[in-house]
């Protein structure tokens, strides 16, 4: 039987964390995240680690030969020959097109690129909602879980504040920037033929319904 390999698609605040999980452990998926390889390359010290570990120390992004490398490397382990699940990689069409041609070397491709789609207005209230106690770091959020008394977290009595990360102006810089870089791969996928796009309005177990729905018939489409 082929594997299931499959990329997640999705703005910032989309969700993907959440159901990334639900999806690796449901359909016993390699779950591959770059931030956490590129951490496990550089403890490892690897070559392409070492490369790796130069450029963030130096507070620069990572080439996209570094990091399309260390993919290559994790995924040519025995363990993701079974189907793997990609998170947060490719984020621009050159790495797509580098990732292809590494899955081809080893006969294998892309099944399903599942794309979470969420508008705007709606990611925009997901991530400057966001806040977090000052002392003991509990999340909160002024919508979804906002705490009992305003600004005073539940558990420890300490300040609820608002990360920079979380500020209008720094989320609508992100989103840009996913519009600019990411998003084109919509298109890119679309044009394979393996382009899923996913309701992401909803409360998350609808959303992975909607998902789950979707990778068990690109598996029945593997199995035949």
């Amino acid at each position: 039987m082929a594997g299931l390999n499959v990329i997640l698609l999705g703005a910032p605040g989309a969700g993907k964390g959440t159901q990334a999980e639900r999806i690796r452990s449901e359909f016993d998926l390699v779950h591959v995240s770059t931030g956490d390889m590129l951490r496990e390359a550089v403890t490892q010290g690897t070559e392409l680690g070492a490369r790796a570990k130069s450029f963030m120390d130096a507070g620069e992004l990572v080439p996209d030969e570094v990091v399309t490398g260390i993919v290559a490397e994790r995924l040519a382990q025995p363990d993701a020959a079974a189907g793997f699940l990609l998170d947060g990689f490719p984020r621009s069409i050159p790495q797509a097109e580098e990732l292809d041609r590494q899955l081809a070397e080893s006969g294998r491709q892309v099944t399903l690129a599942v794309a979470i789609a969420v508008p705007e207005a709606e990611l925009l209230g997901r991530l400057t909602g966001r806040r977090l106690c000052r002392q003991c770091q509990k999340p909160y959020h002024t919508v979804f879980s906002p705490p009992k008394v305003e600004n005073i977290c539940d558990l420890c009595g300490g300040e609820v504040y608002q990360r920079s990360d979380d500020s209008e102006a720094t989320v609508r810089n992100r989103l840009e920037v996913y519009r600019r870089q990411t998003e084109p791969l919509l298109g890119y996928y679309r044009n394979m033929g393996v382009l899923a796009e996913i309701d992401g309005v909803g409360h998350p177990d609808e959303i992975y319904e909607r998902i789950r729905e979707t990778l068990f018939r690109a598996r029945e489409q593997l199995d035949r």
